[in-house]
């Protein structure tokens, strides 16, 4: 008798997962930063949305005909750029991670700040964020099954309440506050889109992973490329929805003060309890999110270990196959940027955070996309398909570069001296582990008559 054979995912399945992937935490703090520059962010909301479908049209199309075992950016970058290319890809995507998740630490402090009633000091949200990063390290010492059950189960406490909010927040609607907070600093167009490109773009961070594994969806062809764009399309309307329905219930002062907006906006809804219990689903949504994120981290620098691009200690197991010493680097390191990131107040530390961590994330999105045409070269695929595939790369190209802009001159300085580090740590360390000579993918690769 033969082995009955997994089920796989069908399209409708494939797409609720795309969804569920990229409605995490980034979220929850986006309506006060939009309310900072006010509701004429809906165009910079457009802008991303467009900007993201492209980058995740063309990753899903890189996920179905990159012959490179490794998968993921580093994989397809390889293929324009060779090793070079994979590493720095890998770097810079592991950076953004460290980072990222000290933003998404910090939201949680916000939220928990607001159910507790407290106005916490700078350092105090420091140390607050160095025990949240500290207490969703350690329980990943023990594997990734646990964490992967939490964080598929918290990660409803930021969706349920953004897709309640984004179907009955309407009621509560006052079309007189949100023309009212259309433009509250009298900014030019030219400076309000770009003041806002970095918090949208933040909200959809993780798209790259939305390319499912071929092997566990029905018709992968067919149904992956639709699924990811169905799937970003779907999260970027419910993310516009809820952000915008929030900006006509809660005056734009207001939300743009607050730490918790969501919660405030059920509090305005229904009240005290409400808005408490919102903010405390947050707190552990976030929490959760940052449990799963914190282990996918370490597993970046594993994967990097393993390639041999950054020490060997990243990739060392416990008998749980879980790489403590690596954990414990990066918790250390998200330690000192939670120290050297204090602000004045737990809003301007986010920014910073979520700038940076945007720039370095970027820098692979970029490198992926210019290696996409050499990549369906080397697979064979046929000459129309490639063209308008690299078309479609092309606009996520020119997107990630005004994001880069966007995102201001504090961050493009430090992201690029992080950047311009690893091309030193390649020249210096790494590349001395490789053959220098070229090795490309496949003996075309570099058969540029398709240009």
């Amino acid at each position: 008798m033969s082995e009955k054979q997994p089920q796989k995912m069908n399209l409708f399945q494939l797409t609720i997962l795309t969804m569920v992937n990229m409605m995490g935490s980034g979220i929850i703090m986006l309506p006060s930063k939009l309310a900072e520059v006010g509701t004429i962010s809906i165009l910079s909301w457009l802008i991303t949305a467009g900007g993201s479908l492209a980058l995740a049209y063309a990753f899903a199309q890189c996920g179905r005909y990159s012959r490179n075992q490794k998968g993921g950016m580093g994989a397809y970058a390889e293929y324009s750029f060779g090793k070079s290319g994979s590493f720095m890809t890998n770097y810079t995507y592991a950076l953004s991670l460290v980072i990222a998740n000290v933003a998404i630490a910090i939201t949680a402090v916000g939220y928990f700040a607001t159910l507790m009633n407290w106005t916490l000091a700078p350092v105090q949200v420091a140390m607050w964020t160095i025990a949240f990063l500290w207490l969703t390290t350690i329980p990943n010492f023990w594997g990734a099954k646990i964490t992967g059950r939490m964080s598929s189960i918290t990660v409803w406490g930021v969706i349920i309440p953004v897709l309640g909010l984004s179907i009955i927040g309407w009621h509560w609607f006052s079309g007189q506050t949100y023309s009212q907070a259309w433009n509250p600093h009298n900014m030019p167009l030219s400076e309000a889109l770009p003041a806002s490109i970095s918090i949208t773009l933040w909200a959809f961070l993780g798209l790259e992973s939305a390319s499912a594994n071929a092997d566990a969806v029905e018709n992968p062809e067919e149904n992956i490329p639709k699924a990811v764009l169905g799937g970003t399309l779907l999260t970027a309307i419910v993310y516009i929805i809820s952000t915008n329905v929030i900006a006509g219930i809660i005056p734009n002062a207001e939300l743009a003060a607050s730490t918790a907006p969501f919660g405030l906006a059920f509090e305005h809804m229904f009240g005290h309890a409400a808005g408490q219990l919102v903010s405390a689903l947050a707190v552990i949504a976030c929490l959760g999110s940052l449990l799963g994120w914190q282990f996918t981290s370490a597993m970046v620098f594993k994967s990097g270990a393993d390639e041999q691009y950054f020490l060997p200690v990243f990739g060392k197991l416990n008998k749980h196959n879980a790489p403590v010493l690596g954990m414990l680097i990066v918790a250390s390191i998200q330690t000192l940027l939670s120290l050297m990131t204090i602000s004045p107040d737990l809003s301007k530390q986010f920014d910073k955070l979520v700038n940076l961590a945007v720039v370095t994330n970027l820098v692979p999105y970029v490198m992926s996309m210019s290696a996409v045409l050499i990549l369906l070269k080397s697979a064979h695929v046929e000459h129309k398909k490639a063209v308008f595939v690299a078309a479609i790369a092309f606009i996520g190209t020119v997107y990630s570069f005004y994001a880069l802009y966007s995102a201001g001159e504090e961050a493009m300085l430090w992201g690029a001296l992080v950047t311009f580090l690893g091309w030193v740590l390649y020249g210096k360390v790494v590349s001395t582990k490789f053959d220098l000579k070229p090795h490309p993918i496949d003996e075309d690769i570099h058969d540029y008559s398709l240009l």
